[in-house]
């Protein structure tokens, strides 16, 4: 059905990518995609429309898709030109459902999980099942149409989450905003003790047990919500550094980031009263004179301060931006009275708390229904769903 091709040495063409929910996609004017293009596209290859393109190390996730675009992707794919007369947009359906998504996984080869390709030699002998190009056409066609529907109300509930993020962002700078006006500002040097970083051994990735001991990832606190369960567990033939225990309480900032959005972010330890060690990436902020670290968090996370913030920063954007120690002392906040921290901490969490039970409900709601879309993909394709006598998706309760 295809014929193994890498053709190179066509810079010009447009940039492909191959996403897990969409196939292959045109990589300009999507905010989703960080990576970065390399400076010489002549190593990327050129596929056509009809063209089956394989990401190697994620096929087991769904990265596969039919082209139905001419341009370049990456030099780490896998490209195949067609030499059948099947439904190309079937075979992109095929090809991305649950069935031959664990087909690949199983053909996946690698030193752990998550870390696994697939050669071209297992590609070549995989089976496809195919009916006839009429029922191809026609199973291609109600899918065409019921996955746009679905994808539709994925991208509402999207604009959804954006617009609450957004509600709580202005909330907050709205209320930092009024602190300052009514208190002025301080820079932290004069209320915070120390500014340390920890310590970042070879770590194994694995979640450690109750009694064993974890050094933090920065997505730990990279969110703006502390994550105890984001770490690498330590090696039983490492002793622990004690120096750097997490203790509940602990205000933590993250040092640095390919993006200024990414640094300096800050949340308060709660442990869970596992063992957890403060890795380099990240810095522990001890507080002096009575400030109350969960108020000082909140107002670190804010427009205003981080405004005051990017100004510390740096390094450019696609680099490695920073914030030294030195730095964070120079960060200005609300001079609050201390007496009056806690109770606004308390109220401000409440605060963001109900929009964040909003938006893990819509959560839930945009899983379920990207579940539902899989799960139809895979039905249609196999014949388990029969497409001529199926209810449309917005007749259906989703």
């Amino acid at each position: 059905m295809f014929d193994r091709v890498k053709d190179l040495g066509h810079p010009n063409e447009e940039l492909l990518s191959v996403y897990r929910e969409y196939g292959v996609v045109k990589r300009a004017g999507r905010g989703d995609n960080f990576n970065k293009a390399a400076p010489d596209r002549n190593i990327y290859q050129l596929v056509d429309p009809g063209w089956l393109v394989v990401n190697r190390m994620k096929a087991w996730q769904g990265s596969v898709g039919i082209s139905p675009y001419r341009g370049i992707v990456s030099g780490h794919y896998i490209c195949f030109r067609p030499s059948h007369q099947e439904e190309e947009r079937f075979l992109n359906w095929l090809l991305r459902s649950d069935i031959y998504a664990t087909e690949f996984a199983s053909l996946s080869r690698g030193v752990r999980p998550g870390q696994v390709e697939i050669d071209n030699d297992f590609l070549r002998v995989l089976p496809v099942k195919l009916p006839s190009v009429v029922e191809q056409r026609r199973i291609a066609d109600f899918l065409d149409t019921e996955i746009t529907w679905i994808d539709a109300l994925l991208n509402a509930r999207e604009r959804q989450l954006d617009i609450l993020k957004e509600l709580w962002a202005a909330r907050l700078a709205a209320r930092v905003e009024d602190m300052i006006s009514s208190h002025g500002i301080i820079p932290l040097r004069r209320v915070i003790r120390s500014v340390e970083q920890g310590w970042s051994p070879q770590c194994e990735d694995a979640l450690a047990e109750a009694d064993e001991w974890a050094v933090l990832k920065t997505s730990a606190v990279s969110t703006g919500v502390f994550r105890p369960l984001e770490h690498k567990k330590l090696p039983h033939s490492l002793q622990p550094d004690v120096r750097y225990r997490i203790v509940d309480g602990d205000l933590l900032m993250t040092r640095g980031s390919g993006s200024a959005e990414h640094v300096g972010v800050s949340t308060v330890a709660r442990t869970e009263g596992r063992n957890l060690l403060l890795s380099d990436l990240l810095y522990r902020v001890r507080v002096d004179r009575g400030w109350n670290p969960d108020f000082l968090s909140l107002m670190l996370r804010s427009r205003p301060v981080r405004g005051f913030m990017s100004l510390l920063m740096r390094g450019q954007s696609g680099q490695t931006i920073k914030l030294r120690s030195e730095d964070i002392k120079g960060i200005r906040v609300p001079s609050v009275p201390v007496e009056q921290q806690a109770r606004l901490a308390i109220d401000l969490a409440e605060e963001e708390r109900s929009i964040e039970d909003a938006r893990a409900a819509i959560e839930r709601s945009s899983k379920l229904l990207a579940e539902r879309r899989q799960a139809l993909i895979t039905a249609a394709v196999t014949g388990q769903l029969d497409v001529t006598t199926a209810r449309p998706a917005h007749d259906r309760d989703l």
